[in-house]
């Protein structure tokens, strides 16, 4: 599945949620998020038909395993769902929910462990953090054949263009004038 949208934004507060509802953009992340406000949020979300994508391990209050996650879904009915627990993807998966896993660039060690795990688990995408290494990008598409978004020290519109150049399906940006101006674009 592609996604039509190049930004996918994302919010860490209600105030940039707010933002994002009222944005022309469909599909959204919610980073930190309290599990008081999961009601709320998705509610929101519904009303202004926006598909929300829920990162898992960062939701306070709710602890990132199989049952977790199975709530998330059968209660919320999220679009997509991100992690770097496997557990997770996979669950989300078998719920029939967009898997999104979490890839860190540290260094070569922790590249290839991610690798060996991404080859056993197959989200639909993967999030590479930090998103501004277009080569690794371009690395770990070719590697594994899943589709990228990149995310993290992405703030200019270059950065932007040298990820999607590199192969990324979409950028996750909390820089709120990256929504804008990635808008304005179209």
């Amino acid at each position: 599945m592609a996604f039509s949208q190049k930004i996918l934004p994302a919010s860490v507060n209600m105030k940039e949620f707010e933002r994002f509802l009222k944005s022309d953009y469909e599909i959204g992340i919610f980073l930190e998020l309290h599990i008081s406000q999961l009601k709320y949020v998705a509610a929101m979300a519904k009303a202004e038909g926006k598909k929300m994508i829920y990162h898992v391990d960062l939701i306070q209050g709710l602890k990132s395993d199989d049952y977790a996650t199975e709530y998330l879904c059968q209660e919320y009915q999220p679009f997509g769902l991100i992690s770097t627990k496997t557990n997770v993807i996979q669950k989300a998966k078998q719920k029939g929910v967009v898997s999104i896993q979490r890839m860190f660039l540290i260094d070569s060690h922790a590249l290839e462990k991610s690798y060996k795990l991404i080859e056993r688990t197959k989200p639909d995408y993967i999030e590479v953090l930090p998103g501004i290494a277009p080569w690794m990008i371009t690395e770990v598409k070719e590697r594994l054949g899943i589709p990228i978004f990149a995310g993290g020290l992405i703030r200019t519109r270059e950065d932007v263009e040298k990820a999607l150049k590199a192969g990324a399906e979409g950028i996750t940006t909390s820089d709120t004038e990256l929504w804008e101006a990635f808008l304005e674009k179209k």
